[in-house]
């Protein structure tokens, strides 16, 4: 019998300082913080490899917050306790998210040597006075000999993160981003116009007039341009905000998309498994309290019933460029997508958001850019 395989993501919720558009969940940088961090999360994977039991890990993705800010030797030691507690199978995707400032040669060494293969770089932009508006805390020119010293230590996959529709970007800008980006030849790009969100700094300066937001007409051109820059230079689209080289589509994140199970740990991660979305305690020190006590922090469980998992197969699947296989979708629920949604499908085919292609159903090139039309139909 094959075993149940799920993907893995762990939070590392600390950054040397918070950019101004952030509204993940993260804290400042402190060595006894981090410690006691690791501590739990190393009880929560003790927890967790119990439960599991015959359940095998097909992918990893550490994330963040900064994982790197957290030093070489105690990423090699997360990274070990995944392998040593859960069944990993070989060949697994393992990626880490690394920023310019907090990755030297070394840690990209020892990470490479932990098994890490795919590395995810937050470059965001070429642009050095968009990089200070932001609040990060590279420069262009970090970002690129990231790149180079990645490639140095060994790594042969590499993923580059972009902002598209900062408040004073404009379209030649962001063409010199993705020139630049594309001149370090990395394996895929993920492309994403910037989300305002109100409690956050940039928020707070964009309600209070001190900051204008990228105007929508600028912003969709920006996208469009992405979609047609990365195409001509050898990139499938195949994800809303995802572009790959042949065979380097991101394996983790598309989990996520095709509605298959994963396990999420550390502070505010999210899982789903055997039917049920939850999230852990997002408050560190709840986190860590919790497993102090030897108790999950598990908080937010919903059991999903099969009207909920229709409607997710539908919005996630529906981020592909490739679309829904609704012979995919009939063998999993034993009913037709086209039975389930016809009206909503009719609808959206009529206003050329959807087509159908043989046996998929994808979005048009006129709904890429206003994606989010099509999803709240089956929300």
């Amino acid at each position: 019998m094959r075993k149940t395989e799920i993907g893995l993501y762990v939070h590392v919720p600390f950054c040397l300082a918070k950019c101004v558009y952030c509204d993940f969940v993260s804290y400042p940088y402190e060595e006894r913080s981090a410690e006691r961090y690791l501590r739990a999360l190393d009880a929560e994977i003790d927890l967790w490899s119990g439960k599991l039991g015959e359940t095998a890990v097909k992918s990893i993705y550490v994330g963040g917050g900064t994982p790197t800010c957290l030093g070489g030797r105690a990423l090699s030691r997360l990274l070990r306790a995944l392998r040593n507690r859960f069944s990993v199978l070989p060949g697994a995707e393992v990626t880490v998210e690394i920023n310019p400032e907090t990755a030297a040669a070394e840690m990209l060494e020892a990470l490479l040597h932990e098994g890490v293969n795919r590395l995810s770089v937050g470059m965001q932009t070429a642009d050095d006075a968009l990089l200070r508006f932001l609040g990060r805390r590279h420069t262009a020119e970090e970002a690129a000999a990231m790149v180079i010293t990645a490639r140095r230590a060994g790594f042969d996959n590499v993923n580059l993160d972009l902002i598209f529709g900062i408040p004073g970007q404009d379209l030649p800008c962001w063409e010199r981003t993705l020139g630049e980006a594309v001149a370090l030849e990395p394996e895929h790009l993920s492309a994403y116009g910037l989300e305002i969100h109100h409690e956050t700094p940039l928020g707070a300066a964009v309600a209070g007039g001190s900051v204008v937001p990228c105007r929508e007409e600028e912003e969709r051109a920006m996208y469009l341009r992405v979609i047609d820059f990365l195409s001509a230079h050898g990139y499938a689209h195949y994800e809303i905000s995802n572009f790959a080289r042949p065979g380097k589509e991101s394996r983790h994140n598309r989990l996520y998309w095709e509605g298959e199970p994963y396990l999420g740990l550390g502070p505010a991660a999210h899982s789903y498994l055997d039917g049920c979305r939850w999230s852990n305690a997002a408050d560190l020190s709840v986190y860590c309290e919790n497993l102090d006590g030897h108790r999950l922090p598990v908080t937010g469980e919903v059991a999903l019933n099969e009207e909920d998992e229709m409607a997710e197969a539908m919005f996630m699947g529906l981020r592909l460029i490739e679309g829904i296989s609704c012979a995919r979708f009939a063998a999993r629920f034993g009913r037709k997508a086209e039975k389930v949604f016809a009206g909503k499908i009719e609808d959206l085919i009529a206003q050329d958001l959807l087509q159908r292609e043989g046996d998929r159903l994808r979005l048009t090139a006129k709904a890429l850019p206003v994606a989010n039309v099509v999803f709240r139909n089956f929300v």
